[in-house]
C-alpha cells in the first residue's frame, strides 16, 4: 500500500512537470508568440490556455495594453529661430507581435529609444515649420495630429506597433531667454501703464476744469437768482412799508424819530453837537412840556 502511495505521488509529479512545460496561458491584457529555437512559427496567441512542445517550443508574452513613453525635455528652434523647451509624450500599443520580436527582440526599452528617436526628429521638423505663437497656441493641436499621422506610419513599418496618442505636456522658454523676453514683456507692461495713467491725468484735468467751470457759472447764476430775489424782496417790503406809513404819516415819523434814538443813543462814545431846540428832539421836548 506504501509502495502505491509513492508511485501516485510520482506519477502525479511527472503530470505536473509535464503540463508545466507543455501549458501556459496567455492573459486578456497580453499578446504572445511561440518560438521555435528562437524562430517564430505561431504569432498573435489569442488569450486562453494553449499547448506547446517542451524544450523545442519557446513562448515570449508582451503587454498588450496602452504603453506610455515619456520624453525628456528637449530643445527645439521654431521658425523665427527662436529656442523652446518641449516636454512631451507617446501613448502607443503593440500591434504587429511577431514584428515587434523581431525588431526590438520583445524589449520595450529598445522600442523606446527607437520610438523617441522618431519623436525627437518629428518635433524639430514640425516646430521649425511654425512661429512661437502657432506651436503655443495657434496649431498646436495641428501639430500633433500630423506628427502622430506621420510617425504612425513609420512606427507600424519598422517596429510593429501603433502609435495612440503625441501630446506636448508644456512648452518653456529657455533660461537665458526668459529673463530677456520678461525684461521686454516688464517694459510693454511699464510703457502701457505710462500710456493709461497719461490719459487718465488729461482726462482728470478735463473733468476737473469743466467741474470748476460749473462751479463759477451756479455759483454767479445762484448769486444773480438771489440778489433777483432779494430785489423781489426789497421792493415788496418798500411797497408795503409805503402803503403803511401812507396811512398814518404822524405815527410813521414818530416811529422813525424812535429807530433814529435808539441809533444815536445806543453807542457809547459817541458826541452830539446839536440845539436842544432843534427837529432832532422834537418829540423829547414835546415830552418835558
Amino acid at each position: 500500500m506504501k509502495n502505491l502511495s509513492v508511485s501516485l505521488l510520482f506519477i502525479v509529479l511527472v503530470l505536473v512537470l509535464v503540463a508545466s512545460q507543455t501549458l501556459y496561458v496567455v492573459k486578456e491584457t497580453e499578446r504572445a508568440v511561440v518560438l521555435k529555437f528562437g524562430e517564430i512559427v505561431e504569432d498573435d496567441v489569442q488569450p486562453g490556455l494553449h499547448f506547446k512542445i517542451p524544450v523545442m517550443n519557446e513562448v515570449k508574452k508582451f503587454d498588450s495594453r496602452i504603453l506610455t513613453m515619456d520624453s525628456r525635455p528637449q530643445r527645439y528652434l521654431t521658425l523665427e529661430k527662436k529656442a523652446v523647451i518641449v516636454d512631451s509624450y507617446v501613448k502607443w500599443r503593440i500591434e504587429s507581435v511577431s514584428k515587434f520580436y523581431t525588431a526590438t527582440s520583445g524589449d520595450e526599452v529598445i522600442a523606446n529609444r527607437v520610438l523617441s528617436s522618431r519623436v525627437d526628429t518629428g518635433l524639430r521638423n514640425q516646430f521649425g515649420e511654425r512661429t512661437m505663437h502657432e506651436v503655443v497656441s495657434g496649431e498646436r493641436d495641428q501639430l500633433m495630429d500630423e506628427l502622430r499621422v506621420g510617425l504612425d506610419d513609420v512606427a507600424k513599418s519598422e517596429l510593429g506597433i501603433t502609435i495612440v496618442d503625441i501630446r506636448v505636456k508644456r512648452i518653456d522658454l529657455p533660461p537665458d531667454v526668459s529673463e530677456s523676453v520678461y525684461q521686454r514683456m516688464r517694459t510693454e507692461r511699464e510703457r502701457e501703464a505710462r500710456e493709461h495713467r497719461s490719459k487718465g491725468l488729461e482726462l482728470a484735468e478735463g473733468i476737473r476744469a469743466d467741474a470748476d467751470r460749473q462751479q463759477v457759472v451756479l455759483e454767479s447764476e445762484a448769486y444773480r437768482d438771489s440778489e433777483m430775489i432779494r430785489g423781489d424782496g426789497d421792493a415788496t417790503a418798500a411797497d408795503i412799508y409805503s402803503k403803511v406809513y401812507t396811512q398814518d404819516p404822524d405815527f410813521y415819523e414818530f416811529y422813525r424819530s424812535l429807530q433814529a434814538y435808539r441809533a444815536s443813543f445806543g453807542s457809547q462814545g459817541d458826541v452830539f453837537v446839536i440845539k436842544p431846540d432843534s427837529e432832532f428832539f422834537k418829540y423829547l421836548n414835546k415830552i418835558e412840556q
